[in-house]
C-alpha cells in the first residue's frame, strides 16, 4: 500500500510539476501573443486615423488649388482687369467662409522696361484710390532691369502700400522658379514662407499659376512666352489650413508636425537642398515654434507625404501609446496569462481572439466607407462651387458688356452726332464761299460717319442690340453676319417665331452660338452650316451642323482649348445638357437643350447690377 501511495505521489507530483510548466508557458505564450496583438491594432488604428487626417489636408490643398484656378480664368475672360472689378470678383469669393486660410490673393503683371514709368503712374493712382490718401510707391527692389513681374493687385485690401510693387522676379531663386511656371504653364509653390506675413509659429505659404492672354495658342514654350501676361497666386496660412483637422482624429494628446522637405532658400537667400522646413508644430508656441519630436518607445510615430501642387510635403503624427489603450487592453494580457495558465479557457481565449479580429475588421471597413463617402460628398461640393463661381463670373460679364455697349451708345453715341451735325452745318456754310474749307469739312464729315458705323460695331460686339428683339432675331441676325464675313452657306431652321425667354436664358444662347461659329471658322474648313432652333414644349434646343473636317481623336480635351468646355459650362448652368457628335471627314453636330420656360431669373443685388459688372474687365 505504502508503495502504491508512494508510486501515485510521485505520478501525481509529475504530473502537477508538468501541467504548472505546461501552463506557465502556455500562458507566457499568451500574455506576449495578447500584449503585442493589442499594440498592433491601437498601431493600426493610430496610422488610421493618421492616413484620415492626411486626406483632409490633401482635399483643402485640392479646394484651394480650384480656387486659384477658377481666380486665373476669371483674369483670362476680362478685357481689361481692374482693381474695382478684382475687388469685387474675390468679394463674392466670399474667402472668410469657403476659404478661411486664404489671407490674400494677389496678380502680378509682366512689365517691359519701357512701359515701367506708365505703368508705376497707374499703379500710383490706383493704390492712392484704394488708401483714400496720396500714395507714392516705386517697383521694389529699386534697379533696372530688362523686365518686372509686379504685384498690382492684391485683395481683400491690405494694410499697407508696401504690399504693391514689389518685383517678384528680383529674388534670383524665386524668378526662376517663376519662369519655370510660365515656361510649363502649371502652378506650383516654392514651399519658402512668405516674410512679408509670416510670424514664429504662423507661417504662411503661396501658390502661384501664370495667366496668359485669352486666345492665343499655348502649345509651345515659346507661346507660353509670347502670351504670358503675369502670374496669379494666393497667400494662406499653415494653422488655419490645418484648423480642425487633429479636432477629427480622436486621440488624446495627438501631434502634428508639417514640414516642407523640397529644395528652398534660407534666412540669407541660399538654395537649400533636402533640408526639412517646420512649417506647423501643433505643440508648438510663438518661444518655441518646432519643440523637439516625441521619440521613445512609450510613443506611437508615423510620416505620411504629401503632394502639394508638386511641392514634396511631409506629415509627423505622434502621439502616446497609452492614449490609444483602454483601461481593459491593460489588464487583458494579464488576464490571458491567468486564463492560459489555468487551462480550461484556453479553447475560449482563442475563438474571443478571432472574433476580435472579425470585430475590427468589420470596424475598418466601415470606416473605410466612411471616408470614402466623405471624400465624395467634399468632390461633389467642390464641383458645386465651381459651378457656382463659373455662374457668377458669365452673370457679371455679361452685365459688363451690356453696360459698356449702353455707355458708349449713351455718351460717345451722342456725342459724335454732336460732333457730326456741327461738321454737316459748317460744310453747309462752306459751300460755294471757301472751297478749301469745304474741303475738309466734308472730310471730316466722313471720317465721323466712319467712326460713328466702328462705334455701332463695338456696341453689337459688345451686346448686340437685336437681342432686344429676341433670341430667332438674333440668330437670323448672327448667322447672316457669319455668312457675309466668312462666304460660307448657312441656313436657318427655325420653325416657332418669335420665343420669349428670359434674358439670361437667351443671352447664354447666344453666346453658344457664337462660341460654335467661331470653332467653325478656326477648326473646321467647311463650306456650308446649319442652324436649327426648335421649342419642345418647355425646352429649348439649338443645333449648329457643319460639313468640315470633324473633331481630331481627343480633340475635346486638348490643352488650352476651351471653347467646347465653355458651352458645356453654359448650358449645365441652366440645367439643360449638351452633346457632340463628329467623325473625322464626316463634320461635327452640336446640339444644346436647356428648359427656357418659367425657369428662374438670377436675381442680382443692385450693388452688383451697378458695378459688379467690372468685375471681369
Amino acid at each position: 500500500m505504502a508503495t502504491t501511495l508512494k508510486d501515485t505521489f510521485s505520478v501525481t507530483r509529475f504530473s502537477f510539476w508538468a501541467g504548472a510548466l505546461l501552463s506557465s508557458l502556455v500562458g507566457a505564450l499568451l500574455y506576449l501573443f495578447t500584449a503585442r496583438s493589442i499594440e498592433s491594432d491601437a498601431e493600426a488604428r493610430f496610422i488610421s486615423h493618421a492616413r484620415h487626417a492626411q486626406s483632409v489636408i490633401t482635399v483643402r490643398v485640392k479646394s484651394y488649388t480650384d480656387l486659384l484656378r477658377a481666380t486665373g480664368s476669371m483674369i483670362q475672360s476680362s478685357d481689361v482687369l481692374t482693381h474695382q472689378g478684382f475687388h469685387e470678383f474675390v468679394t463674392g469669393l466670399d474667402l472668410a467662409r469657403s476659404f478661411p486660410a486664404v489671407d490674400y490673393i494677389n496678380y502680378a503683371v509682366q512689365v517691359p522696361h519701357e512701359r515701367r514709368d506708365a505703368f508705376v503712374a497707374a499703379l500710383r493712382t490706383d493704390v492712392s484710390h484704394i488708401f483714400g490718401k496720396p500714395v507714392d510707391l516705386d517697383i521694389m527692389p529699386p534697379g533696372i532691369r530688362p523686365s518686372y513681374l509686379v504685384v498690382a493687385f492684391v485683395e481683400p485690401a491690405p494694410p499697407g502700400a508696401h504690399y504693391y510693387a514689389i518685383d517678384l522676379k528680383a529674388n534670383r531663386y524665386f524668378g526662376n522658379l517663376l519662369l519655370q511656371e510660365r515656361d510649363s504653364g502649371m502652378i506650383f509653390s516654392t514651399g519658402t514662407p512668405i516674410p512679408l506675413l509670416s510670424r514664429p509659429n504662423n507661417i504662411y505659404v503661396g501658390m502661384r499659376m501664370p495667366v496668359y492672354r485669352k486666345g492665343l495658342p499655348l502649345r509651345t514654350v515659346d507661346q507660353r512666352r509670347e502670351a504670358y501676361t503675369g502670374s496669379l497666386g494666393i497667400a494662406f496660412s499653415i494653422p488655419k489650413l490645418l484648423n480642425g483637422v487633429m479636432d477629427e482624429v480622436p486621440v488624446a494628446n495627438l501631434r502634428m508636425t508639417l514640414y516642407d522637405v523640397g529644395p528652398g532658400i534660407d534666412a540669407r537667400g541660399q538654395p537649400t537642398v533636402s533640408k526639412p522646413l517646420a512649417l506647423f508644430d501643433s505643440r508648438g508656441t510663438r518661444a518655441e515654434p518646432t519643440p523637439a519630436l516625441d521619440v521613445g518607445d512609450d510613443v506611437f510615430t508615423t510620416s505620411l507625404p504629401l503632394d502639394f501642387n508638386g511641392r514634396p510635403w511631409k506629415t509627423t503624427f505622434s502621439a502616446p501609446r497609452a492614449a490609444l489603450y483602454t483601461e481593459f487592453d491593460t489588464y487583458y494580457p494579464k488576464l490571458m496569462m491567468a486564463f492560459g495558465f489555468l487551462g480550461s479557457i484556453l479553447l475560449y481565449a482563442l475563438l474571443h481572439t478571432l472574433t476580435s479580429s472579425r470585430r475590427a475588421a468589420l470596424e475598418l471597413a466601415r470606416e473605410m466607407t466612411s471616408e470614402l463617402r466623405e471624400s465624395q460628398a467634399r468632390l461633389q461640393l467642390s464641383h458645386q462651387k465651381l459651378r457656382r463661381l463659373a455662374d457668377h463670373a458669365y452673370q457679371i460679364k455679361e452685365m459688363e458688356r451690356k453696360r459698356i455697349a449702353r455707355e458708349i451708345h449713351d455718351d460717345l453715341g451722342q456725342s459724335l452726332l454732336a460732333l457730326r451735325i456741327e461738321a454737316e452745318l459748317l460744310a453747309g456754310r462752306t459751300q460755294g464761299t471757301h472751297n478749301h474749307l469745304n474741303t475738309r469739312a466734308r472730310y471730316t464729315l466722313q471720317q465721323i460717319d466712319t467712326t460713328i458705323r466702328s462705334v455701332r460695331q463695338i456696341i453689337n460686339d459688345l451686346r448686340p442690340t437685336v437681342l432686344d428683339l429676341g433670341l430667332s432675331a438674333a440668330v437670323e441676325w448672327q448667322v447672316n453676319q457669319f455668312q457675309r464675313r466668312t462666304g460660307i452657306q448657312c441656313d436657318i431652321q427655325d420653325d416657332h417665331g418669335e420665343i420669349a425667354l428670359p434674358d439670361h436664358c437667351a443671352t447664354a444662347f447666344f453666346r453658344i452660338l457664337q462660341e460654335s461659329l467661331t470653332n467653325i471658322v478656326r477648326h473646321a474648313n467647311a463650306t456650308r452650316v446649319k442652324v436649327e432652333l426648335r421649342l419642345n414644349g418647355d425646352w429649348l434646343s439649338l443645333t449648329v451642323t457643319d460639313n468640315g473636317c470633324g473633331l481630331p481623336p481627343g480633340g475635346r480635351s486638348k490643352y488650352g482649348s476651351f471653347g467646347l468646355v465653355g458651352i458645356e459650362e453654359r448650358i449645365v448652368i441652366l440645367g439643360g445638357t449638351c452633346t457632340v457628335f463628329s467623325e473625322p471627314g464626316g463634320g461635327t453636330t452640336v446640339t444644346v437643350s436647356a428648359p427656357v420656360i418659367g425657369g428662374p431669373e438670377p436675381v442680382l443685388s443692385q450693388e452688383q447690377e451697378q458695378g459688379a459688372g467690372s468685375a471681369v474687365i
